[in-house]
């Protein structure tokens, strides 16, 4: 690598490591110092070391790693961490590369979890969290029946081993089995509260996700019912655990939606209408080259992710196209190709890469748009 790209990919690693810190659930701001420290190489990789500072009065320097960078790119690979410990010259690259192996395992993990998913499809899951550890149980069963038709199919023998106590509700659904029950205790407050950071169009969901004090597990399980069933049989069911008294709202796919919001999306069930925005999360972001965006929810129907980097449409236009494309790609059941092109219009050609994905785990479908 020669003298100027090293300096080119210090510069993109700064970048990255400053946008990383900047992000609420980290610093929630842009460090007021941040300095490179070294660099090294690990799984034929370029890391560099930074060391920063919070507040500018803060004495301590603390310790950052960015990277990795494969030759001479530009884009890393998503391994940018800090666990906010004190930078100290003689540790840095020991700790430096331990904290690239953690984030390298857990990316890993959620990788091998995304592709499971993809190739088992047709289980759903939904945590919607409420104020109090208690639920009406019977005002529930009476809601999924009276609103939305669902009721245990089973036999006699099967609803009477589904009687188990007043905590659990399971019922048999055709081809899958429903299950919902009270978890007494709250999500961690670290995961569920950066997931509802990422809720773009929620400003207040950190705030009122602290409000939490227990959660209802919704789960469809049974594969052999058809995912778009499966996935409207979850919004269902859902959306009659955010009519409960002290409902905050719904954690899935990676982010938490008011419980109003997940009503009201469910209603499109009512007119026929397939409920993407329930079932499919459209992220938005912005990057130095443009607006950004991903879906979280495909790998639930068997199809990858898909990202749009560095647009210049505006977020509402870029938000409606990816729900549509998601949307098409669901009840069609289309499957996008590395190498083809998609389009809403005769003339719209627009070419589709498959390639690690960016903010998705696992790999992702690319469309230039």
């Amino acid at each position: 690598m020669d003298k100027k790209m090293n300096q080119a990919q210090m510069q993109a690693a700064k970048e990255a490591m400053s946008g990383w810190l900047a992000h609420p659930q980290e610093l929630g701001a842009a460090p007021a110092a941040l300095e490179w420290a070294g660099k090294f190489d690990l799984h034929d990789m370029h890391y560099y070391i930074f060391k920063y500072k919070a507040k500018p009065d803060d004495d301590k320097w603390l310790l950052g790693v960015a990277g990795g960078y494969a030759g001479e790119e530009l884009e890393h690979c998503g391994h940018v961490f800090s666990e906010m410990e004190e930078y100290t010259a003689d540790t840095a690259e020991e700790k430096a590369k331990a904290l690239v192996e953690t984030v390298r395992s857990y990316w890993m993990q959620q990788a091998e979890k995304a592709e499971d998913k993809k190739e088992n499809p047709g289980s759903f899951l939904s945590f919607v969290l409420l104020e109090e550890p208690e639920w009406y149980k019977q005002a529930f069963v009476q809601t999924l029946r009276e609103e939305w038709g669902v009721f245990d199919t089973g036999t006699a023998k099967e609803q009477a081993e589904n009687e188990t106590d007043d905590d659990i509700l399971m019922l048999n659904w055709h081809d899958a089995i429903v299950s919902v029950s009270l978890m007494p205790g709250p999500i961690p407050a670290d995961e569920v509260e950066a997931a509802a950071a990422s809720n773009y169009m929620w400003q207040d969901g950190v705030e009122q996700v602290k409000k939490q004090q227990a959660h209802l597990l919704v789960a469809v399980l049974g594969r052999k019912l058809p995912p778009v069933e499966g996935g409207e049989l979850l919004v269902k069911l859902t959306a009659c655990a955010c009519q409960q008294a002290g409902a905050i709202g719904v954690y899935a796919n990676d982010t938490v939606y008011p419980a109003d919001y997940y009503l009201h999306f469910a209603g499109m069930l009512k007119e026929d209408l397939f409920p993407i925005f329930n079932l499919v999360w459209i992220g938005l972001y912005n990057d130095k080259n443009g607006l950004c965006a991903y879906t979280n929810g495909l790998n639930d129907f068997g199809y990858d992710e898909i990202e749009v980097l560095n647009s210049s449409a505006s977020p509402s236009d870029l938000h409606d196209f990816l729900s549509d494309i998601a949307n098409y790609v669901i009840t069609e059941n289309v499957l996008l190709l590395d190498g083809e092109t998609i389009g809403f219009t005769v003339e719209q050609k627009l070419p589709i890469t498959k390639s690690r994905g960016v903010a998705v785990y696992g790999d992702s479908l690319k469309i230039a748009f």
